[in-house]
């Protein structure tokens, strides 16, 4: 545990980070003993920080949500962020010196219909209790120096949220067979990823149903029209200006966007 007001100060530091784009170390380099436990309490801090500002929770998202990656990590559960709303870009351009070392993965996001509460929570509650699924381009940009960082890092700077693009298809969860539905990133017209549904802990609805079970730890829950982006199906891949980027999913349509300076 760290002292009251440093989880405060911690958080501002990164706020200033993503405010004046830049690479700062990361913060284990000087608290090495942070725990998974403390950077939850920087991002909260991050989250009030935020909300102060004016800025509301556009969605949750999930990190590390491949078996691979998890085993990388030598961690048994996925992360949480949180995407806020002057992160979602609309106009299908991405400002590249809004950012500081941007990349792109493909995903697939769960709008809730209904409250869902842990512990037990699992992929059938969530399929049954989500109103639509949507594509989504999830861009990640860590504050951190050369995307180097541990586990407790990485939460507190917020799982590296900075951008989203959301599709405008919206399909019922049974309308697909979410863990075999294909996505095929391309930037430049060359194929640089692909993946299934599948790729996201089996089942994108079981990344669901894991963010419910943490959240309930912490004595929170999922509410009904929360927008959820369950993580990535595709790698994450590096982005530059004049980069035309399109991203194509089965039964959910495209969503393209061009890297601008």
């Amino acid at each position: 545990m760290l002292p009251e007001p440093l989880y405060k100060s911690l958080a501002q530091t990164l706020a200033d980070a993503e405010g004046d784009r830049r690479e700062i170390v990361r913060l284990t380099a000087e608290y090495p003993d942070l725990s998974v436990e403390d950077g939850y309490r920087i991002q909260d801090e991050l989250v009030a920080l935020k909300q102060a500002q004016g800025h509301r929770v556009l969605a949750t998202k999930m990190g590390f949500t491949s078996r691979a990656k998890m085993k990388q990590m030598n961690v048994n559960d996925p992360i949480y962020g949180h995407v806020f709303d002057y992160m979602a870009v609309d106009d299908g351009v991405l400002y590249l010196h809004e950012l500081i070392h941007p990349k792109v993965e493909a995903e697939i996001a769960f709008v809730l219909g209904k409250d869902i509460e842990g512990p037990g929570i699992t992929g059938a509650q969530v399929l049954a209790a989500t109103e639509y699924v949507l594509p989504a381009l999830e861009i990640i940009d860590s504050r951190y120096e050369n995307f180097h960082f541990t586990l407790p890092d990485v939460i507190a700077d917020n799982t590296s949220a900075s951008r989203v693009f959301l599709g405008t298809t919206l399909r019922k969860p049974d309308e697909l067979e979410l863990d075999l539905v294909g996505v095929t990133l391309s930037i430049n017209g060359e194929l640089r990823d692909l993946g299934a549904g599948a790729a996201v802990l089996g089942h994108p609805a079981h990344s669901v149903a894991m963010l419910a079970n943490m959240l309930a730890r912490r004595g929170q829950k999922l509410k009904a029209g929360q927008l959820i982006l369950t993580g990535g199906i595709t790698g994450a891949h590096p982005l530059s200006v004049g980069d035309l980027v399109c991203a194509k999913w089965d039964g959910l349509g495209s969503i393209e966007f061009v890297v601008k300076e």
